[in-house]
């Protein structure tokens, strides 16, 4: 059974903003490892971090192109993994352990970022799910 088009609209419309900020992601780390100096101290295990889950996030994104829930799954994923790594990557940042404040904001957008994404698609999954029991 097929969703009403305002579903899958706003579906590809969420999961667009996750292709987007993966290549955003890919693009920034990339910049860095190539030498562009962002004017602050880079923690390199974040950096990779971020640049491995830019392909990620394209992935999902396209996944959840296709597939409503498999998109939800995936955003849990990385919202759960962005989140662990956050926590992570402040429990070093009060260490004074090299870790810049920007990259602690960084990682807060990404988290930040994937909890609007996860929160869109479930809701509309619960939209979808009622409309089929209504059905």
């Amino acid at each position: 059974m097929s969703q009403p088009r305002s579903l899958k609209i706003s579906q590809r419309a969420l999961v667009l903003l996750g292709v987007v900020f993966g290549a955003v992601t890919i693009f920034a780390s990339f910049r860095v490892l190539a030498g562009v100096n962002p004017s602050y101290e880079v923690f390199t295990p974040l950096l990779v971090y971020n640049l491995l889950m830019g392909f990620v996030y394209i992935a999902v994104g396209v996944v959840g192109w296709f597939s409503l829930e498999r998109g939800k799954q995936g955003a849990l994923a990385i919202l759960v993994l962005n989140l662990l790594v956050l926590v992570a990557v402040v429990v070093v940042y009060r260490l004074n352990a090299g870790i810049a404040v920007e990259s602690l904001a960084a990682m807060a957008l990404r988290t930040f970022v994937w909890l609007v994404i996860f929160a869109g698609l479930w809701w509309l999954s619960r939209v979808r799910t009622s409309q089929i029991r209504d059905l």
